[in-house]
């Protein structure tokens, strides 16, 4: 195996013996993935996020090698799949975009997003957010992106990224609670979404689907939490899985619960392609 093909080792057992299980039998594998900070480096301006350039010659390299590839993301799936450019790529015919946390779903194989209706309390907070945020005296570059099915305030433009984000997090709280929204806190963002879904609830509604014999989940942000929640849950009921964190400075907790932490999204597109090259080894020795 060349170095640039070489597997890392998981610092944990219970990550050891989750890829041991992917490797041992890979078409009853799920791989989820986060987008921004995972697949896509982060940026300012989250409309210039774009995929790692590596990320889908290695997820159409590995997804024909295993059970299911879902990428998991607060962004409305349309926005990932064309910012990631997953449409139309062969190998990727079976991807799914689990958009909004889950709330909306995108399949490579129709080209079609499949949605519930929108929660009111989004349109609402749309209204009155402008106007809260002149009256919490939001420092110059703080600004609302929106996502359709929710909304973000973003601070990592400000002067002081972490002062802004710290101030604003008791008045956005009131705002989404009487709205009955929740606030999911990032890397310098604070998103005002409904209840009821996260990476977690999606992760493992999708590997009940798929029948997922073993789960990976790679993300960087505190929104990733549920779903590594959800693979621990999952080797609690026999199910092993692999948590791998997105490397980053500003999500230690994240870090602290992986079995495997890698070089931001260089990294999980060079564990992408190792496995996407040990599988097809093997696929090739079977053959």
């Amino acid at each position: 195996m060349d170095a640039m093909d070489a597997l890392p080792t998981p610092r944990t057992r219970a990550g050891q013996d989750g890829l041991a299980a992917l490797l041992a039998q890979p078409r009853t594998a799920l791989i989820g993935l986060d987008f921004d900070g995972t697949l896509a480096p982060i940026v300012a301006d989250p409309e210039q996020a774009r995929a790692h350039p590596g990320a889908v010659p290695a997820l159409a390299a590995l997804a024909p090698e295993i059970a299911s590839v879902a990428v998991i993301t607060g962004r409305p799936p349309e926005v990932a799949v064309r910012y990631g450019g997953f449409a139309g790529v062969p190998g990727l015919e079976h991807l799914t975009v689990l958009g909004h946390y889950g709330a909306e779903r995108w399949d490579a194989a129709t080209g079609e997003v499949t949605a519930p209706p929108p929660h009111p309390g989004v349109a609402a907070v749309r209204a009155e957010l402008p106007g809260l945020l002149e009256r919490a005296g939001a420092q110059e570059g703080t600004w609302i992106e929106e996502k359709g099915r929710a909304l973000a305030v973003h601070t990592r433009r400000a002067p002081d990224p972490q002062a802004a984000f710290e101030a604003l997090r008791a008045p956005l709280a009131d705002l989404a609670t009487r709205h009955g929204l929740i606030v999911e806190p990032g890397r310098m963002v604070l998103e005002l979404r409904p209840p009821g879904m996260d990476k977690g609830v999606a992760l493992l509604d999708h590997a009940r689907a798929v029948h997922a014999g073993c789960v990976v989940y790679a993300g960087d942000d505190l929104g990733d939490l549920p779903a590594f929640a959800a693979v621990e849950k999952l080797r609690t009921n026999g199910v092993p899985g692999l948590l791998v964190c997105s490397g980053s400075t500003e999500v230690a907790e994240l870090a602290d619960r992986a079995d495997l932490v890698v070089d931001g999204p260089q990294g999980v597109v060079g564990l992408l392609r190792a496995l996407a090259a040990q599988l097809g080894r093997g696929s090739s020795a079977v053959s």
